[in-house]
């Protein structure tokens, strides 16, 4: 999923920083065009004459990254790298609460309005340069600006005044980012927003150094950066290597190199042939790793994710104008089977919005029961009052001629059986997907979303507020934003996650999408490997990881 994506196993499309071969979660990231062709630039840090020899090294199997640029990444599989690269003023802890990291600690007005970080004075770049407070102006101006293309700037960094008017093109500065000395940052936002420091944990608003920006549109692949590991070697399309920062001033990594492997080989053959030492279950091979009796049982590990897969609706056009050909849409799909049996039960069925584990997630919530009838009614009572009315429907997806995920043929069954809807399918490429969804959408799109905070704004407010860019579908709701902005400024926890259960109660009334799936992870890792664990956002925390082979 989109950051929110890393591509998976599952053939699914998910926003957020992950992107893996023949995986399927992407986290949407739209830059301008120039950006997007840096991207796919072939990229290769020279390795040294004498590299010096590691003995503690972690070995993964991956596609590579798509950027290493914090502004401008969006999707999962550069999220990796970029998380262990650079740092910011917070981050999230093993039980996803914010905690400090460049900034030791700051101070919350009582309007809710203005945060005060202190920052570290210990904190450097990896080239030895000291971190300081102007860093991070610099470097939020940066991802605020419109050349440089961000499509996670609005959305993690737009609460802070100033950065509409950077974003339009309007303004130089961030209005609302004073530096007050050389460690302390002051930052104003336009209204109290209880998700504010979570927003700050996205690698949006991470620190890059301007030196190393100045040296040209390819800086980011030779990153100067302030995470536990440093670039080491990265030849496109063979190896990445990351290596420990011995000068990091959080807690050393405990692993001297991670190797990631690119375009190897089947990820699985790699891992039994001892190659790599964890590797992601596809759905294929859920029989044999859930079975008590394989010895590889016992290397499974599976940790459910704050992620929702879902079939999108462009309710900015016939025939999903109509808020009862969505219902219809909604309930001619046997969701229970296709988690079942095309998934192993590898997934969790969706109910709403928010996904299992979300704070305000509602388990008693499931408006979408398989029902054929109910859904030939629901059509007839459209304005179209027929499929034969209907304009011809199409379905964007991301992948290659001749590879329609199973599930999203599944769901063309369904609709072609229960509402006599023939939908034809049109593919993007994964690359052209993930950067131009928003304007090549067809009337539906398969798509999904990681968090990026465990907040159900992330979810609610992110995918389906008007004027966000992750807002795909175009949906639009006064009712239901009304909710979000009373939520927004709500301290109290409870009657905040109300509010977005009244919200979410609205949406899955007035459906922008149909949930299909929330994700799980499931990976296998080598008995010599230690700490190896991805929390509920998909992410591992690689240095505390460490590896003892026999």
């Amino acid at each position: 999923m989109m950051r929110g994506c890393n591509l998976r196993s599952w053939g699914l499309e998910r926003w957020r920083g992950h992107v893996r071969p023949a995986v399927a979660v992407v986290r949407l990231m739209i830059v301008a065009a120039g950006a997007l062709a840096l991207v796919f630039t072939a990229a290769c840090v020279p390795e040294a004459d004498d590299p010096p020899v590691v003995d503690s090294v972690l070995r993964l199997s991956d596609v590579g990254p798509i950027t290493l640029d914090p502004a401008v990444a969006g999707e999962m599989s550069s999220h990796v790298y970029i998380t262990h690269l650079y740092s910011g003023l917070v981050t999230l802890n093993e039980d996803l609460q914010v905690e400090g990291d460049i900034a030791q600690d700051w101070t919350v007005s009582d309007d809710g309005t203005r945060y005060v970080f202190e920052l570290r004075d210990d904190v450097r770049f990896h080239s030895g340069r000291a971190v300081t407070a102007a860093d991070f102006k610099y470097s939020w101006e940066r991802a605020c600006d419109p050349a440089t293309g961000s499509g996670t700037a609005p959305i993690y960094l737009g609460d802070i005044v100033g950065a509409q008017e950077m974003l339009a093109g309007e303004a130089t500065e961030l209005s609302g980012v004073s530096v007050l000395d050389e460690h302390t940052l002051q930052v104003d936002i336009v209204g109290p927003r209880s998700y504010f420091l979570y927003k700050m944990t996205y690698t949006t608003a991470y620190v890059v150094d301007h030196e190393t920006v100045a040296g040209g549109p390819n800086w980011w692949r030779e990153p100067n950066g302030t995470g536990p590991f440093s670039l080491a070697r990265w030849e496109e399309g063979n190896i990445l290597e990351l290596r420990r920062n011995p000068d990091y001033h959080g807690t050393p990594a405990l692993l001297d190199a991670v190797e990631f492997h690119l375009l190897a080989g089947v990820p699985m053959m790699l891992y039994e042939q001892g190659h790599i030492d964890v590797v992601s279950v596809h759905s294929a091979y859920m029989d044999i790793v859930t079975d008590p009796a394989n010895p590889v049982h016992e290397e499974l590990m599976s940790t459910p994710e704050l992620s929702l897969y879902y079939i999108g609706f462009d309710v900015t056009r016939p025939p999903f104008d109509d808020v009862y050909v969505r219902l219809a849409f909604c309930h001619a799909v046997d969701r229970d089977r296709i988690v079942s049996i095309l998934f192993r039960d590898g997934m969790t069925r969706a109910g709403g919005l928010l996904p299992k584990g979300l704070p305000g997630y509602d388990p008693d919530l499931d408006p979408y029961t398989y029902d054929p009838d109910l859904a030939r009614k629901l059509l007839q009572q459209s304005s179209y009052g027929s499929a034969e009315a209907l304009p011809p429907i199409s379905i964007t997806l991301s992948g290659y001629a001749n590879q329609v995920p199973s599930h999203i043929a599944a769901a063309l069954h369904g609709w072609k059986e229960h509402l006599d809807v023939e939908v034809s399918v049109r593919q993007l490429e994964p690359e052209a997907f993930l950067y131009h969804i928003r304007d090549e959408r067809d009337e539906m799109y398969s798509m999904g979303w990681i968090a990026d905070y465990p907040d159900p704004h992330n979810f609610l407010g992110t995918l389906f507020t008007t004027g966000e860019s992750y807002n795909i579908s175009g949906y639009n709701n006064p009712e239901f934003e009304a909710l979000l902005q009373e939520a927004a400024a709500e301290m109290d926890e409870n009657r905040r996650l109300e509010l977005y259960r009244q919200a979410e109660q609205l949406a899955v009334e007035d459906p922008p999408c149909l949930p299909l799936m929330y994700g799980v992870n499931h990976v296998l890792v080598k008995p010599y490997v230690s700490g190896y664990q991805m929390n509920a956002m998909g992410v591992p925390d690689l240095a505390k990881v460490s590896v003892e082979r026999p």
